[in-house]
């Protein structure tokens, strides 16, 4: 177990490294006698005020805005026993496990969603295939009954409503702000949300220039050159399917109309009702789990400061599967 520095002043920890490692030359390596320390415990102070704090002050000090391993070797730092240490630790531990786990849980339930439209709309091994006729198409052969059209025959932009940046949110409310970025959220608000999404009634939302892709099915607002729509006569959920991931980011530049002018093959009405119905129950459980995380990420960030100054008593501290649920 090592602690590792990423850049000046981020700390990561590697449980496990394999035989052949290589690590950039800014990168300070420590590994702790187990005898007095925790190696999980100091992950867990370097990613507190406290410790971030004490770096900061050593790196502010330099022009070149970093540390030595001189320096980090020298630094003070708190030094509870040996079992307050362990317990810290495996307090804020079972909060990240438990954040990996509905992590993955959502990546299977993502995964399940784009199988079955690959099984039914991609490869046409959708229920009752056996009984339908394929003929010639644009696209080649395709089920009787599919017509190809453009994307913008089958979606409907919304307006943006208020637009958030960096600046205008906070780190929680009830409503949370969608961008274009990777993260899951910008931030959070606490006005009138300008999109009112459901789980029978989703929007979804596209990073004009990340080409990010999101459904959407509780209420929200948006950052900057994201654009929300729905789908056009068709089940929102069938159209997420159908328009994900047919344009990607190769230059900056917008890509909302690169999307609307793709040509899609739409399936029989029915048949995309029947697979918007099998996965709805899969989005709405995505949602759930996305925030139980936010949950969990919110508690272990409150406890952290406290269980590093020991302002909280370990012992009185509730399991993390409580709030979880």
């Amino acid at each position: 177990q090592s602690l590792v520095a990423e850049g000046a002043g981020k700390c990561s920890i590697v449980m496990q490294v394999p035989e052949v490692t290589t690590f950039e030359s800014h990168l300070i390596r420590v590994r702790l006698n187990p005898a007095l320390a925790d190696p999980l415990y100091y992950y867990y102070y370097f990613q507190s005020p406290f410790g971030k704090g004490n770096v900061q002050s050593i790196v502010m000090q330099v022009a070149a805005a970093g540390i030595r391993a001189s320096e980090l070797a020298t630094l003070p730092v708190p030094k509870p026993n040996l079992a307050r240490q362990r317990r810290i630790a495996s307090i804020l531990s079972a909060y990240d496990d438990l954040i990996e786990n509905n992590t993955r849980r959502i990546a299977i339930l993502e995964e399940m969603a784009r199988r079955i439209y690959e099984e039914w709309f991609v490869s046409f091994r959708f229920p009752g295939h056996e009984r339908v006729r394929m003929v010639e198409s644009e696209l080649g052969l395709v089920p009787e009954g599919w017509r190809v059209v453009e994307v913008q025959k089958v979606v409907r932009r919304l307006p943006a409503g208020t637009v958030y940046k960096q600046a205008d949110v906070a780190e929680a409310g009830s409503v949370p702000v969608i961008d274009q970025s990777s993260a899951e959220v910008l931030g959070f608000h606490s006005n009138e949300p300008a999109h009112r999404a459901t789980p029978g009634s989703p929007v979804v939302i596209f990073g004009d220039h990340t080409c990010k892709m999101q459904l959407m099915v509780v209420p929200f607002s948006l950052g900057p050159n994201t654009v929300p729509f729905v789908a056009e006569q068709l089940p929102v959920h069938y159209v997420y399917g159908l328009v994900r991931g047919l344009v990607s980011t190769h230059e900056y530049k917008r890509h909302w109309s690169d999307l609307m002018k793709k040509k899609v093959l739409v399936s029989a009405d029915d048949l995309a009702e029947s697979y918007a119905t099998l996965v709805q129950p899969m989005a709405e459980l995505i949602e759930c789990l996305r925030q139980a995380t936010r949950n969990l990420r919110t508690t272990r960030d409150l406890l952290l400061p406290k269980l590093i100054s020991g302002d909280l008593d370990v012992s009185a501290l509730p399991e993390p599967e409580a709030v979880a649920a």
